[in-house]
């Protein structure tokens, strides 16, 4: 049987869930078409800096792997951080649904980018470069965007409106979730660093 500050967390995330789900969606969409409000100009210069970094690919002249590591690594776990700090402060809840449109509208700014210059050859090219580490970081941001919404939700309701109901215990497991969800987005940036380069370098046929 669940304890009685569990239920209402549980019917919360729920909801929250899809609600997140479909604000990341509505961003790679909106992200999309964004695109197509850059000028000319702006689109080749995208496109030309997209082309040389495929030739640096090419030529065996990737990032370095180690740094790159540390640099997503830590880029992630910002993120992370501020959707737990947002979230326990309450006034910030607002700002974490933002942050996850934000990060919506990145990849599918990106993806965007990549299909206005290459088509067909783009959306493949975007399977083998963008999918593989998001599918390991937007879920875990999902997470833990929904844990910290859920958290001040809890805050509101339990604490300023009705004055009573438990604290410790959501707030233990809003801290352990995103825990988890840091470690997770490590490895999502071992991925990025340690596989992807490779995965782009054999998929950048499809922009040549």
């Amino acid at each position: 049987m669940k304890s009685s500050w569990l239920r209402p967390l549980v019917k919360d995330q729920l909801s929250l869930y899809v609600f997140v789900s479909v604000l990341l969606v509505v961003g790679v969409i909106f992200g999309t078409l964004l695109v197509h409000a850059l000028t000319l100009e702006q689109q080749e210069d995208l496109a030309g800096d997209i082309h040389h970094f495929v030739q640096l690919l090419d030529a065996g002249m990737g990032p370095d792997q180690a740094q790159a590591f540390w640099d997503r690594g830590w880029l992630h776990t910002k993120w992370v951080m501020l959707i737990w700090l947002l979230g326990i402060s309450v006034i910030g809840m607002p700002l974490v649904l933002a942050l996850d449109f934000l990060k919506g509208v990145l990849i599918g700014f990106t993806v965007g980018i990549l299909i206005q210059g290459h088509g067909w050859n783009g959306v493949l090219f975007s399977l083998f470069s963008v999918a593989p580490p998001n599918l390991i970081i937007l879920p875990a941001l999902l997470i833990a965007s929904v844990s910290s919404v859920s958290f001040s939700i809890h805050l509101v309701k339990h604490r300023l409106l009705l004055r009573q109901g438990q604290l410790r215990h959501p707030f233990i497991s809003h801290v352990s979730i995103t825990l988890v969800m840091l470690a997770v987005i490590w490895v999502a940036a071992w991925l990025e660093a340690y596989v992807s380069p490779h995965l782009m370098g054999w998929a950048s046929g499809f922009l040549n």
